[in-house]
């Protein structure tokens, strides 16, 4: 896993504001939260300390995630089960382990430049 690629949390936030239809589910270890064509994706900060992504049905929040940056080392991306998803996990260190504490499955990868890797047109 060590030749994955790895990208700094700021970053990873910023694209992924971008491309917020992209997004095919997100949660983590304990729950997932799933796109479906009615529901949109937005993100906001809380303080310094708390980012936050919610997915809305029009101005229902279906569910909503709090992201502590404090406690993300970095984003690891990865390719997903199938062929059209790729996977984003923030990875939180501790002396004894790594684990990702959250993750995003989207359908393209990150190119640094806030570009389509791979997949469909927004």
């Amino acid at each position: 896993m060590d030749d994955e690629p790895t990208l700094p949390l700021a970053d990873f936030w910023h694209w992924l504001g971008h491309h917020p239809d992209c997004i095919l589910r997100a949660g983590t270890p304990e729950a997932v939260l799933y796109d479906d064509e009615d529901l949109h994706w937005t993100f906001m900060q809380e303080e310094p300390e708390t980012l936050v992504v919610q997915v809305l049905r029009g101005k229902l929040l279906v569910g909503e995630l709090f992201i502590a940056p404090d406690q993300i080392s970095y984003v690891q991306a990865s390719r997903g089960e199938r062929e059209d998803e790729h996977v984003f996990e923030l990875i939180t260190e501790t002396e004894s382990e790594n684990f990702a504490s959250y993750f995003f499955v989207m359908v393209h990868g990150f190119d640094g430049e806030g570009e389509l890797a791979a997949g469909r047109v927004h």
